[in-house]
């Protein structure tokens, strides 16, 4: 597994749906993945020219933080249950899947200073998928304008597995118009820049319409265990 030769490849697709969108491919960060793999083969992502990197459970987020800490910037993707929040919470720079009050609650009280945070929004409805339903977003983000210690930085979403690219295209589209709508609320607490979206096998869908955080794993660090 060559993490640079990955990164060069994936580069240089974020450039091909950039120019096809009329876009500034500056404009789109990738988050490696890390989940699946040793401290070793995330710090050869940070020495590849890698920013961000993602955990979504808490053992394996302090396990790298604690090895590899200032390198990189740091990213929280998964579920994150309220009691753990305590133990991660000023250690992360990004937090991707905040989905209910109660879990903004104990952010805002455990939080040593502003977390930016994406509303997670089940965008494709499926049971198997965690997050907001659309309809419920724009409620919600309002809410959240009560807890001192949330910035609302944009919109998360997992997309189905699927090769359908219309219905890919859809999910990316409809997150859009959301962080859209949310923007022009113009809340101080919720600037909504940002939509974290597309993985592996959809990310050039997802920066075509409008993605500026990837979240990419096995594409680019592989999977050890």
């Amino acid at each position: 597994m060559n993490v640079a030769e990955n990164l060069a490849s994936i580069r240089e697709n974020i450039e091909q749906a950039c120019r096809k969108s009329g876009r500034d491919p500056q404009e789109v960060s990738i988050i490696a993945v890390t989940k699946y793999v040793s401290i070793e083969t995330a710090n050869q992502a940070i020495q590849a020219g890698i920013k961000d990197i993602g955990e979504n459970r808490k053992e394996g987020f302090l396990e790298k933080y604690n090895e590899l800490g200032t390198e990189a910037t740091w990213h929280f993707i998964g579920t994150l249950q309220s009691r753990k929040v305590k133990d991660v919470i000023d250690q992360i720079d990004y937090l991707h899947s905040l989905d209910r009050l109660s879990l903004a609650k104990e952010v805002n009280k455990r939080a040593s200073e502003k977390i930016k945070c994406f509303v997670q929004v089940n965008v494709s409805g499926e049971d198997s998928k965690h997050g907001i339903n659309p309809e419920e977003v724009i409620p919600f983000v309002e809410k959240l304008g009560n807890y001192e210690h949330i910035e609302v930085s944009g919109l998360m979403t997992m997309a189905p597995q699927t090769e359908n690219e219309d219905l890919l295209r859809g999910c990316f589209q409809n997150l859009r118009k959301l962080k859209e709508q949310i923007q022009n609320l113009q809340l101080p607490h919720a600037p909504c820049t940002y939509l974290s979206m597309g993985m592996s096998n959809d990310y050039s869908i997802a920066v075509e319409e409008g993605a500026t955080h990837i979240r990419i794993g096995t594409k680019l660090v592989g999977k050890e265990f």
